[in-house]
């Protein structure tokens, strides 16, 4: 393996996200797809990325118990080849210490200084010999603090979650946002069924299984490129993980009717509804940023959607053109996405408590538009990728109480029982915790509009 190639280009990307606040999912695939890197060369550059931005207070708090002046008195190449050393030497135990040490000073030499390669290398190898010794917070004294740097997650959502979930959850959903999600796709039924999916894939050198709750979904172990993959080029399947694809489940559309997808792009769930439809009908699939559509318009291309109409607008005025004509409504909307950190593991350094207010406030004004476009006896899906309170359940009451002609519907013939953890699919909603079926966190909740 080109180990060192590898810990380069994960320093390429770290530098990108902390100076320039790129994207690490973004700057990590344009640096591999700049380089010819193999299978395992690929799958080292990413989890030095990923779990170094995972871990980022925990590895910076674990530096400043080593160093004389603060991390952020360094270069900024500096300063992540510190943090790329020490993720190693705490996390990755299956890499020599010697090696984590060695090659963070070769960088060193590369982007610094001959004095800052001494530097390096000192404090490395005394984070090596002492790392074990280091004393986190006490659990019982301070659970705050403690889950925040064993965990490594910021202060403002874990004492959210122990408020909101109690000590011993809030370490679970920790734990699985620390765990890598699986790679999941739908199936393009219009296509393909999911047994012969499986096995084309399988034939292709893929490690593929059935998901567990949705009918259409596999996850899958192999890939390295998607747009170099004839499966996905052919439009066989989706990239979709489960909880998004029992979103459309609460849908359930009927074929030739008609539907709005709110908040649409990048499409999955649109095109995930078509497929439902039986690519009969007619979709609304409406998004406020106009460099989205284009991402609609692809996958509905790929996959063979006839039935999709793209429009750009703010689904806050959406009753402004179609007061009363959907059956169907999806509101899957802009929300705080504290259910899908796992996927984005610099996401949770992007957010803050003070950004949820605003969410919610979004939330409720595409809701009282989207009421608006069902007729009578028609549907609303309200989803978001969140497990606060007040974006989920609390929104649901508070549009019940504002629009008495909605009532939640039984949810428990549309989803499987087994998600039904907290027993109420029958109530008409469900939130999902990332840590209790290993899929993304995700609340759903579905309305119907009494007839007259």
């Amino acid at each position: 393996m080109s180990e060192v190639n590898a810990r380069e280009m994960a320093l390429i990307v770290l530098k990108a996200v902390d100076q320039e606040g790129a994207y690490a999912n973004i700057a990590l695939n344009q640096v591999l797809e700049q380089r010819d890197f193999n299978k395992l060369d690929r799958a080292f550059t990413t989890e030095l990325v990923y779990g170094t931005l995972r871990a980022l207070n925990t590895v910076d708090w674990v530096l400043a118990q080593f160093l004389k002046h603060p991390l952020s008195s360094q270069t900024a190449w500096i300063r992540n080849i510190l943090r790329l050393g020490t993720y190693q030497l705490l996390f990755m135990h299956r890499v020599p210490a010697s090696a984590a040490c060695n090659e963070a000073a070769k960088l060193s030499h590369k982007y610094g200084h001959k004095g800052q390669v001494k530097f390096v290398n000192g404090v490395l190898r005394n984070i090596a010999r002492q790392h074990e010794n280091i004393e986190y917070p006490d659990c019982e004294k301070d659970p705050v603090s403690h889950i925040s740097l064993r965990y490594s997650h910021p202060i403002w959502m874990v004492e959210r979650w122990l408020n909101q979930f109690g000590k011993e959850k809030t370490i679970r959903i920790c734990q699985s946002n620390n765990t890598p999600a699986r790679f999941s796709i739908r199936t393009n039924t219009l296509q393909i069924n999911r047994d012969n999916l499986a096995e084309l894939l399988k034939q292709q050198g893929m490690i593929v299984d059935k998901t567990g709750f949705a009918p259409e979904g596999l996850n899958v172990e192999g890939f390295t490129s998607l747009r170099n993959f004839p499966a996905f080029r052919n439009g066989l399947f989706q990239v979709q993980d489960e909880s998004s694809i029992l979103a459309g489940h609460a849908v359930k559309p009927a074929v030739n009717c008609r539907v709005i997808d709110a908040c649409a792009a990048p499409g999955g769930k649109t095109t995930h509804l078509a497929q439902l439809m039986e690519n009969k009908g007619e979709i609304i699939a409406a998004d406020i940023y106009p460099h989205k559509l284009d991402l609609i318009e692809d996958n509905c291309q790929r996959l063979g959607i006839k039935c999709v109409k793209i429009i750009n607008l703010d689904s806050r005025t959406l009753h402004n053109s179609y007061t009363g004509w959907a059956d169907y409504v999806l509101v899957d909307a802009p929300c705080s996405g504290l259910g899908v950190l796992r996927r984005r593991p610099d996401a949770r350094w992007r957010k803050e408590a003070e950004q949820i207010p605003a969410l919610v406030k979004i939330q409720r004004e595409i809701l009282e538009s989207a009421a608006l476009c069902v007729r009578p006896g028609g549907v609303l899906v309200y989803s978001t990728c969140t497990i606060t309170e007040e974006e989920n359940i609390e929104q649901v009451k508070y549009f019940l109480l504002t629009h008495l002609d909605f009532v939640l519907e039984d949810m428990s013939r549309l989803l499987p029982s087994e998600i039904d953890w907290q027993n109420t699919l029958g109530k008409g909603y469900i939130q999902i915790l990332p840590y209790t079926h290993n899929i993304d966190g995700f609340f759903i909740a579905r309305m119907r509009k009494k007839r007259v």
